[in-house]
């Protein structure tokens, strides 16, 4: 089934825009290229990782977990163009510490009952989800007809590895239910995961099989702003100090407490070293900031093109150059460019 819904590029600025489109706040996803500890304790908090592979017939004998309705959020997979959009919400229905907006938040309210089938109905007749998945639908020239996958078609898989009530779960929307991988605490299911993920990806390289993998992670750029302003207030209250140890004049009482309380000591010079101490981190977190906000513009330019129809200056720019009668020469010199390629690639 996939009426009504489009395909989508699987890339983490159009992620990012989908989950604020969808009103989620204070979260985004970034593309992981490791899975070492020192990256994943560097991305933290992580509500969810998403794998990306190639999808081959593959027997699985695992139990899923009946038991859970209630308690995590899985959905059967009934929409084909869906995939990705499926496991980021995956993702995000089973956080609890998330701000899900109104429209998702009622929409889990709702759901919380259904069996996976009937969430994988509710998910498919959304208007809201569904219009948000297609915001990022690509231009075509003309409507593609509807048609069963072959064998030599790439078929891509999204599946979900998020953290509830204790347990580690695998969420993939063509499975029956839920598989649980092992029982752990919030603070150690990325370290029993890794293990998991590292074994499909070996067993996919073995079959030339192409993946990557997507982490949920919470809002970068919001938590380096709200990091600059502390130490900004920290320097602050460290230069007022400084001032009123050289000065007959007073600080307010706020500010001497804050003071006293964060602050290392009342002298001079350890007031202008915990300044320079700040006028660092300062300057990494600025570089922290400067980063984020160059990857949302960039996402930004690249969400705009990927929306834009650029069809009818195709249309129109074929149409010039046949009119110019220059078509015939571009065609043939194609052609002996693609003679060429051949003729080298055959050597």
């Amino acid at each position: 089934m996939s009426d009504g819904w489009t395909t989508i590029e699987s890339d983490p600025g159009v992620f990012f825009q989908l989950i604020r489109e969808f009103g989620v706040k204070g979260v985004q996803v970034d593309e992981l290229w490791s899975l070492d500890s020192q990256t994943l304790a560097s991305i933290k908090p992580v509500y969810g990782l998403i794998f990306l592979f190639k999808w081959v017939a593959d027997k699985d004998l695992r139990p899923v977990d009946n038991n859970s309705v209630g308690n995590v959020f899985f959905a059967k997979q009934v929409i084909t163009n869906a995939c990705a959009t499926q496991a980021i919400l995956s993702v995000l229905m089973n956080s609890r510490s998330l701000d899900l907006g109104q429209e998702l938040t009622q929409f889990r309210d709702f759901t919380a009952d259904f069996p996976p089938d009937m969430k994988g109905l509710a998910i498919s007749n959304s208007e809201s989800i569904r219009q948000a998945h297609n915001s990022f639908a690509r231009p075509e020239p003309i409507v593609p007809d509807e048609r069963e996958a072959s064998k030599d078609d790439d078929a891509f898989h999204f599946i979900s590895y998020v953290h509830v009530n204790g347990t580690l779960y695998e969420l993939d929307g063509l499975k029956d239910g839920p598989i649980p991988l092992a029982s752990c605490s919030e603070d150690e299911w990325l370290e029993k995961v890794v293990p998991e993920i590292q074994s499909r990806m070996a067993k996919y390289a073995e079959k030339e099989v192409r993946f990557n993998i997507m982490a949920v992670v919470g809002d970068r750029l919001e938590a380096a702003e709200r990091k600059a302003a502390e130490l900004q207030a920290l320097k602050k209250l460290a230069e007022e100090e400084r001032l009123h140890n050289n000065s007959t004049s007073s600080t307010s009482a706020d500010s001497n407490q804050a003071a006293c309380t964060l602050l290392p000591g009342g002298d001079d010079e350890e007031l202008s070293n915990k300044i320079m101490s700040l006028d660092a981190e300062l300057a990494v977190i600025g570089a922290e900031v400067k980063e984020e906000r160059d990857k949302r513009a960039r996402w930004a330019n690249e969400n705009i093109r990927r929306r834009h129809n650029y069809v009818p200056f195709l249309f129109n720019m074929l149409r010039l150059i046949a009119e110019k009668g220059q078509m015939d020469k571009l065609i043939e010199r194609a052609r002996a460019q693609k003679k060429q390629k051949l003729a080298g690639d055959g050597q």
